[in-house]
């Protein structure tokens, strides 16, 4: 059995290594989107292109500018004189917002106490907009608060009652960073990219050139088969992980807090979904090009449904209870709580069964399936 089973690793090694365009999709590919999602796949909005209509030009409506200019959040691409201009610039969308101070905003403010601001945003990419205006937001409040405790020097008054204050603290994640977050769960999609197209037009192959037959009449069982098909890319899978990991910690400063053996043990798990859903399309395709396409007809919902950008909990829920068959939600999560909090077996053994789980129903269906189409 041992015999058999080098051999047809042996070949299989041979004839996924010989070919240049493979070598570039196992090697060179990961590392590549790696680099590219992990600048791409960034929601932190900085230098968000603003600008000025400033109908008042006071002293007060002048530091507030410069109190956007200064965060790093605002930059003042125009200062405009008509509200013509406003829609102009939103339109094209050449700004992302329009900051607007009417005539005598500095007199209401001082004499009032208070005078209206005016931020005029693109709504279109609602997420950004939000953010942007989060910021905004908090710009004012910092200028109110030294507002109030200007006027309250003035009339000799010791301090303002502050009320509740809310002091912040960041775990995992001091500082806010998208990337940080993203850049694991590109892992687990690169993971899933190469394992599930490979494996699912390496069958396909053999039955494209007519081999798979020569090679079934051979001594070697059918079991052995399918190991010596799935084996290679299982350690095509680890070393993908560990050259993308290694991009990851190297290239972006991404923290490695938990262990690297649960890493490992989430991967083998997350491989039997993977290669056993590749397994499964290379029963139902007659060509390579065939596979291809079901592949990724699998990947992309996959891809949508895992939390990668889009949070699980916004989603119907008849979607959501549908995302808990879907491994790589659970292999996400996973990696990373052992990037990002270092959290261990203890707290990750629902997802880790979820994934044996989901990887073992795959895994035997294709088997069984395999089994028949060849049998």
């Amino acid at each position: 059995m041992f015999e058999r089973l080098r051999a047809m690793l042996v070949k299989e090694f041979i004839q996924v290594l010989r070919d240049k365009r493979t070598r570039f999709v196992i090697f060179v590919i990961p590392v590549f989107q790696v680099v590219v999602f992990g600048y791409a796949v960034n929601t932190d909005v900085k230098n968000s292109r603003t600008a000025l209509l400033d109908r008042d030009n006071s002293m007060e409506s002048r530091e507030i500018v410069e109190r956007f200019k200064s965060s790093g959040y605002f930059q003042i691409t125009e200062r405009i004189s008509s509200e013509e201009r406003i829609r102009e610039l939103l339109d094209r969308g050449a700004v992302r917002a329009v900051l607007v101070f009417n005539a005598g905003f500095g007199n209401r403010l001082k004499a009032e106490g208070g005078a209206p601001l005016a931020l005029l945003l693109d709504g279109s990419d609602a997420n950004s907009a939000g953010i942007v205006l989060g910021y905004a937001s908090a710009i004012v409040a910092s200028y109110n608060a030294a507002e109030l405790s200007k006027r309250a020097a003035r009339h000799g008054i010791a301090g303002q009652p502050q009320g509740v204050v809310l002091q912040s603290r960041a775990w995992f994640n001091p500082n806010l960073e998208s990337r940080i977050y993203f850049v694991p769960a590109v892992i687990a999609m690169l993971v899933m990219v190469v394992t599930m197209t490979l494996s699912s037009m390496a069958v396909v192959r053999e039955k494209e050139i007519g081999t798979i037959e020569q090679v079934l009449v051979t001594p070697i069982t059918r079991g052995e088969f399918i190991l010596g098909k799935t084996l290679p890319f299982i350690l095509m899978g680890y070393a993908n992980v560990a050259i993308v990991s290694l991009v990851a910690v190297r290239w972006f400063d991404i923290p490695i807090r938990g262990s690297l053996w649960l890493v490992a043990l989430a991967t083998g798990l997350f491989l039997m979904s993977s290669l056993g859903a590749g397994l499964l399309i290379s029963t139902v395709s007659s060509t390579q090009q065939q596979a291809m396409m079901s592949a990724f007809f699998l990947i992309f919902p996959g891809q949508l449904l895992s939390g990668f950008a889009f949070p699980i909990d916004n989603m119907p829920e008849a979607v959501q209870y549908a995302t808990l068959l879907n491994p790589l939600r659970w292999f996400m999560v996973v990696l990373r709580s052992i990037f990002l909090k270092g959290v261990g077996f203890g707290v990750l053994w629902p997802e880790l069964a979820a994934l044996a789980a989901i990887g073992s129903m795959v895994l035997l269906v294709a088997v069984a399936r395999f089994r028949k189409t060849v049998g």
